[in-house]
């Protein structure tokens, strides 16, 4: 009977044990609900007796309170430094697209500069071209006007490519003014030699050339 007594106290116990430990653990998850105590930090020393990584508060200051403000401070504070960040990196883009056009707009200016230059020369070219043909025409005109031994003479002394410039010409002028042309008694008077040459010569290139 006494040995019956003693079993139906012990399972009282535990039983009570069991109670208590059920009411505690309702109690902690009711206060972790209500966001009173962390359990999970509360019983860290637990976790990390049975071998698992209990969760811990951040270590605050000396006399400091954890401050929801602070974290969203912290927050809006590494947002201000991301978007920092994107602003350097889109400021670096624009400098190097800026570079980019400004080497750009150097290369088109050389090239205008250069096309110009071009242009310089092609008209210098031309100007030293009319000029010529109009000495060559005044040349022409006062040969044809002298009388042909003398201008024969002239134009012996002349470099090849001048008298055929001269030749071409008084035959030029002769057409346009419907005169016979000199040319050839000028060729006749010529040494033969010379006459054969530069009558090869005006053979070989045509007037336009």
């Amino acid at each position: 009977m006494a040995e019956y007594s003693r079993s139906g106290i012990t399972g009282r116990i535990i039983g009570l044990l069991l109670l208590i430990i059920i009411l505690a653990g309702g109690g902690l998850l009711w206060l972790d609900y209500l966001n009173v105590i962390d359990v999970k930090t509360v019983l860290s020393p637990l976790y990390r007796f049975i071998g698992l990584e209990g969760r811990t508060q951040p270590e605050l200051p000396a006399g400091g309170t954890l401050n929801l403000n602070d974290e969203r401070y912290a927050i809006l504070l590494e947002a201000m430094d991301l978007k920092n960040m994107e602003m350097d990196r889109r400021a670096a883009d624009l400098q190097n697209r800026q570079g980019e056009i400004e080497q750009m707009a150097q290369e088109l200016d050389d090239r205008q500069k250069a096309l110009e230059e071009q242009e310089k020369s092609f008209n210098a070219q031309v100007q030293e071209a009319d000029t010529r043909s109009k000495n060559v025409e005044q040349n022409a005109r006062n040969l044809t006007g002298m009388p042909p031994e003398r201008a024969v003479g002239i134009l012996a002394a002349m470099d090849d490519q001048d008298v055929i410039d001269v030749l071409r010409k008084t035959e030029e002028i002769a057409a346009a003014e419907e005169t016979t042309s000199i040319v050839p008694y000028w060729l006749s008077l010529l040494p033969p030699e010379r006459a054969a040459e530069l009558n090869r010569k005006m053979a070989a290139r045509p007037p336009n050339l």
